[in-house]
This record gives structure tokens, sequence and C-alpha cells, in this order.
């Protein structure tokens, strides 16, 4: 089969983007000057739109402000003083844990903000996020930016189009070839920051097998463990760096990685098992010391399968539709296009339509309350792993939070009573 180059439109228009010369600035703050800051670069791009100031307590902050917002901009050790400065949204890109506190400092003084995924580290936290939005009015956005890739994107208009008929199931296998450099040497390596990994990277994954399936878990079991890093002992604390300065492909085998975190509580491989509440069951496999790094998903419906070779520029989603033996050759090929360095078109698709969202209120590919369930899934999966490997049903939001979203967060918060 011939494969097709079929281009997936994630950028706004320019209709969209175009704003008046006269249009009064958007001022954007940031909170957290690390590796993540650098997505402020995609929103100072815009027009009418200026990053204008940054709070991390970090002292080490202060050397990075420039190099990761793309300009040297005031320093804020706390929140508050940035809230002060004057901001009307903020992009929030500190570690996890934090993601609740700092959202709702925010929301509560009427600042519109971007969360990085995961939207928080428990489900309660979440919620509380997903309330505080509720009861001020002040818009949320996740950046879900996998909601925004090609490969994602494609796959969900095949299943929309009826190309491989009703989904049934869907496995995910994600080989996390840069886990030593990305994940155990820093803060991510502590329950404390992220509860685990099976949440903190699987959130993007759980999110997008929730967006093909058309619905959310209800019930996971799990399997995991730390399997090889736990076994390096050579650690640092590396609080002062960020993984761009000691990230290479060279540091290889696994237990070769030096400067592993101090403390390491987290699971290097992971699996889950899920039900979601369509009857729709699903897999998500998760391994942090493979050569290869890149995501592979499998959809199969009561017509055909679908399967993605590559998740980024070049890459293919093939598609069975007839019974025979093994065969490499594909009923039909879709090549992808776009992400070619990762997603970093999807960071700026996803920061785009953040700022559209902010300013006109437009509709957005990302949910704050899909990104809620994500989390809810992973953590119970984690709770699974760890306490003897049972099933563990998995709470939805409240029913008023969840309509107040789907609303689009447009009317008052007075019509939605928790």
């Amino acid at each position: 089969m011939t494969p097709v180059a079929w281009h997936m439109e994630v950028e706004l228009s320019e209709s969209d983007s175009a704003v008046a010369q006269d249009e009064k600035p958007l001022r954007v703050g940031v909170v957290g000057v690390g590796a993540r800051a650098a997505l402020a670069k995609h929103a100072k791009s815009l027009p009418a739109v200026t990053v204008v100031a940054a709070a991390d307590p970090s002292p080490a902050a202060t050397e990075r402000v420039e190099n990761r917002l793309g300009e040297s901009v005031p320093l804020f050790p706390t929140v508050k003083e940035l809230i002060d400065y004057g901001i009307d949204a903020c992009i929030v890109t500190s570690p996890d844990g934090t993601h609740a506190d700092v959202a709702c400092e925010l929301l509560e003084a009427g600042v519109a903000v971007f969360l990085e995924k995961p939207i928080a580290i428990t489900a309660e936290d979440a919620d509380r996020i997903l309330k505080t939005a509720l009861h001020t009015g002040s818009k949320l956005y996740v950046g879900h930016n996998m909601r925004h890739m090609d490969v994602v994107r494609r796959m969900r208009s095949l299943i929309e189009a009826g190309e491989i008929g009703e989904v049934k199931t869907i496995w995910c296998r994600h080989f996390v070839g840069h886990g030593g450099d990305f994940y155990f040497k820093d803060w991510h390596a502590e329950r404390a920051n992220t509860t685990g990994l099976l949440l903190q990277k699987g959130a993007h994954d759980i999110d997008v097998i929730h967006w093909l399936a058309g619905s959310r878990t209800s019930k996971v079991v799990a399997m995991g463990d730390l399997m090889v890093y736990g076994q390096v002992e050579d650690r640092r604390d590396n609080s002062s760096l960020l993984m761009g300065d000691w990230f290479s492909e060279d540091n290889w085998p696994p237990l070769s990685q030096k400067n592993l975190n101090p403390l390491i509580d987290v699971e290097d491989v992971s699996m889950v098992l899920m039900q979601l509440e369509s009857g729709v069951l699903a897999s998500y496999q998760q391994c942090h010391f493979t050569p290869d790094y890149w995501r592979n998903y499998t959809v199969i419906g009561t017509e055909g399968r679908m399967e993605n070779f590559g998740d980024g520029e070049g890459g293919e989603i093939r598609v069975w539709k007839r019974r025979s033996g093994y065969r490499k050759d594909a009923d039909a090929v879709y090549v992808l296009t776009g992400d070619e360095g990762g997603h970093g078109d999807a960071d700026e698709a996803t920061v785009k339509e953040f700022i559209s969202f902010v300013r006109d209120g437009k509709p957005t590919a990302t949910s704050p309350v899909a990104a809620r369930d994500a989390v809810a899934a992973g953590e119970a999966a984690t709770r699974s792993l760890r306490e003897g490997n049972f099933p563990v049903d998995v709470p939805p939001a409240e029913p008023a939070v969840e309509a107040y979203f789907i609303a689009g967060q447009g009317k008052l918060s007075e019509e939605f009573p928790i």
C-alpha cells in the first residue's frame, strides 16, 4: 500500500491569531523557571502578548531566566509577588507537587492559568483546582500537548471516520529511552513530588487512551517495580541544575548512569490494565531503561486495527482491514508530519490554543476534567501496583464540576452549585 501523506492542521488559523494593533497586550507570567518554562517563548511570539515576569524560589533561577524565557524579566521568589506585579495569565511549569497550591492561588487572584501536565499528583488536588476555577470563574487550561500531536489527532480522526469500526480495545507501549536522564536525576524520582511515574509520565498516554476511546477509566489493576535504577549507587544532588546540564545519549547502558537523585522511590517499569466506562479495555506499559524513545499505540475495533510506527515526523499509522496471516503491508498507511523534535510543534499549538481561549473563549482540544481523569486513573493504578496488585475503582469528577467545564467555563459558576 502506498503511504498517504496527510497533514493534520493543528495550528490556529490566521484569523484566530490575528489581533488588532491597538489591543491591550496580554501580560503573561511564568511560575517555575525550569526546563518546561521555555513554553513561554511560544507565548511571547504571539501578537499582543508579553511575558512580563516570573516566580521561582530557587537561587539558580536568576541565571536561568533569560535562557528559558528568551529575555530577562523580573524574577520574584513567591507567587503572591508575581500576582502583585500585575499579570493577566500565567504559565505554570513548577514541579508537579506544587501545581495545586500554585494554580489555586493564581485562580483566586483572577489570573487565567496554563497548568503543565499533570494537573496535580492526586485526584483530590486535581478536584481542588477544578472547584477553585469553578468558584472564581478564572480560566483554567491544562497543557496536554499530545492532543495536538499528529499521531494522536490522526488516529482520532480515523476512528471518528469509522475506519476500524467501533473501538473495543487500546494498547499503549511507552519506550522511555531517555528515562535515566529525564526522570531519575531530579525531583521526578521522588514520590513526594510525583506520586509515581505511572501517573507523572503516564498521564499523557492515559489521556490519549481516553480521548481515542471517548470514555474514561472506571477500574484499574497494575504492576510495577524499581528494577534497574535502584541498583545505581552513584548519586548527587542536582537541584541547582536542569536536565540539559547532564543529558547525553552516551549515558548508556542504564546501570552505568552516574549522578542519580539521592532518593529514588518511584518505579522504572510499570503496566496497568484499564476498564473504561464504555466497556473498552485498555493497557498501558512504561519502561525507563529501553534504548529507544517513542510511543506505540494499537487500536482495535470491530472492523480493523491501526498501529503507529514512530510517533513523529516520518512515522506511520498503518491500518489492517482484511483477515490474513502476518503481513507487513497494511491496507492503508498514513505518514505523520510535524513533531520532528518530540512534541515541540504540539507545545506551540497548545500555547496558542491557551491564549486564544483566554482572549476569546474559543473551544479547546484539551480538557481540565479529562486531565483530572488521567490523574485519577494514574493514582489508582499506582496504589494498585504498590499495595498487592488488586483492582481499584477510579472515581469520576463531581457532575456539577464536569458540567461547568463541558459548558466551556463561560457561564457563571453559580449555575453549577457543588
